[in-house]
C-alpha cells in the first residue's frame, strides 16, 4: 500500500508564503490595480524569458488560453480546426466556444498523430491546427511543422502537459504560432487554476491581450515592447479571462524549481517504463527520437486483456492506493473522444478507439522517491500477475 495519495500535489515553496502574506495584506489581487510590475506581468516576463519566448500572457486556464489562441487567429465562422482525437475535452470544447468545428485525427497506441490521417484530413478547407501534446507525449512535430507550413496554416500547441518537454532540443509550446500551458494543480507548476500562452507574433500577442480583459489601454500595464495594441482597442470583444495577482503569487517560486522537476519527473517515468515493460502483459511506447520528455505521469497499454480483467485491474490497484484508470474504460472520462456529446455524433476513429480501450493512466508526480516509484510499479506488477494468473489456473 502506497502511503502517499498520487493526487496530491508538491507543496507550495516556503518561499512564497512571505510573498503571498504581503499581497494579501495589501489586498491588491487584481493584475491592473498597479501602474507597473504587478506579479502576473512579472510572472508572464519571467515565463517568456524561460520558454525563450517574446510575448506571454497569463489567463485563467489552459483552455482560455487555447480559446484565445484561435479567436486571434480571426478564422471565419465554423471554420474546420484540425485537432489529435486522444485528448481533454477542453481542447475540443474551446473549439466550439471559439465558433469552430473540430476536425479528430486518429491517434496510434503509442499516443502519437497518426501521420497518414493526418495527411488525409489536412485538406485545403483546414484554415488551423492545434496539436495537443496529450499527456506530455509529443507527435512528430518535424512533419507536422513542414505539412502546416507548406500550406501557411497556423499551429496552436496545447502544451498543457509539456513544459520542460524538447523536441530537437526546441522546447515544446515554442515551435507554433502559440503555445499554451496549464498551472492546474496536477501540471509541473501548480497555481490550482490558471494557463498562459506563449507567442512571438505581435499581432496575436495585441488580440489576446485585449480580449482576455486588458480594457481602457491596460495593455500598457504589460510593458511589452509590441506597438499593436492600439488599432484593436475598443475593436475586439473582452472575455475577461485575467489571472489573478495571487495565483501569480503562488506560481512565481515554482519556476525555480522547474528542472528539477523536470529530471525527477523524467527519472520516475523511466524507473516505472522499465519495470513495467519487463511484463509480457504491459507495454510503455519509447518516445519519438527528437523527443525528450518532462512527464508527471504515465501511460502503459494493456496486452491480452478482457474488459472483466482490465476492470478489476482497476479495482485491485484502487483497492490497494492506486488509481489506474483506463481511458475507455473508466465511465465518462473525458478524454474519450466518444463521451464528448457536445459535438454531436462520435466520429469513426478505430484505431483510437482501440488504444483508449486498454490503455492506462497513473499520476506520478515528480516528487515520488524512488522507493515509492517502486512500490506503485510493484503494485500494477502485482495485481497483473495475479489476475492473469488466476486465469490460467
Amino acid at each position: 500500500m502506497l502511503k502517499r495519495d498520487l493526487h496530491q500535489a508538491e507543496p507550495i515553496p516556503e518561499e512564497a508564503r512571505d510573498y503571498i502574506d504581503a499581497l494579501l495584506a495589501s489586498g491588491d489581487l487584481f493584475r491592473y490595480h498597479a501602474s507597473e510590475n504587478s506579479p502576473v506581468t512579472l510572472l508572464e516576463q519571467e515565463f517568456a524569458d524561460m520558454l525563450g519566448a517574446k510575448y506571454a500572457l497569463a489567463v485563467a486556464s489552459c483552455s482560455a488560453a487555447l480559446f484565445l489562441s484561435l479567436k486571434a487567429l480571426d478564422l471565419p465562422r465554423d471554420a474546420k480546426v484540425l485537432i489529435p482525437a486522444f485528448t481533454f475535452a477542453a481542447v475540443p470544447s474551446a473549439v466550439v466556444h471559439a465558433n469552430c468545428t473540430p476536425v479528430l485525427v486518429e491517434v496510434g497506441e503509442n499516443y502519437r498523430v497518426d501521420m497518414d490521417d493526418f495527411k488525409a484530413k489536412l485538406t485545403d478547407d483546414i484554415p488551423a491546427v492545434l496539436i495537443s501534446h496529450m499527456r506530455g507525449h509529443t507527435s512528430d512535430m518535424d512533419q507536422i511543422t513542414a505539412l502546416c507550413d507548406a500550406r501557411d496554416i497556423p499551429l496552436i500547441e496545447d502544451a498543457a502537459h509539456s513544459l520542460g518537454t524538447t523536441w530537437n532540443d526546441r522546447k515544446i509550446g515554442t515551435i507554433g504560432k502559440v503555445g499554451c500551458f496549464s498551472f492546474q494543480s496536477y501540471k509541473l507548476l501548480n497555481g490550482g487554476e490558471g494557463g498562459i500562452l506563449v507567442t512571438d507574433d505581435d499581432d496575436i500577442i495585441a488580440r489576446c491581450v485585449i480580449m482576455s480583459g486588458a480594457y481602457e489601454s491596460n495593455w500598457q500595464k504589460h510593458g511589452l515592447d509590441c506597438n499593436t495594441f492600439a488599432k484593436y482597442q475598443n475593436e475586439l470583444p473582452l472575455y475577461n479571462t485575467r489571472l489573478s495577482n495571487l495565483s501569480a503569487a503562488v506560481i512565481r517560486p515554482q519556476l525555480q524549481h522547474v528542472q528539477r522537476r523536470i529530471h525527477d519527473g523524467l527519472r520516475n517515468h523511466d524507473l516505472m517504463a522499465e519495470q513495467l515493460n519487463a511484463s509480457p502483459y504491459l507495454s510503455v511506447p519509447v518516445p519519438l527520437k527528437p523527443e525528450k520528455r518532462a512527464p508527471d505521469s504515465i501511460q502503459f497499454n494493456l496486452i491480452g486483456f478482457s474488459d472483466d480483467e482490465a476492470h478489476t485491474l482497476m479495482r485491485e490497484t484502487k483497492s490497494r492506493g492506486i488509481a489506474v484508470s483506463i481511458f475507455g474504460l473508466h465511465s465518462g472520462n473525458a478524454r474519450a473522444f466518444w463521451n464528448w456529446k457536445f459535438l454531436g455524433e462520435a466520429p469513426d476513429l478505430p484505431q483510437t478507439k482501440a488504444m483508449l480501450m486498454r490503455a492506462c493512466d497513473v499520476r506520478l508526480p515528480a516528487a515520488l522517491t524512488v522507493e515509492q516509484v517502486n512500490t506503485v510499479a510493484g503494485v500494477i506488477l502485482s495485481c497483473v500477475k495475479q489476475i492473469k494468473h488466476s486465469k490460467a489456473a
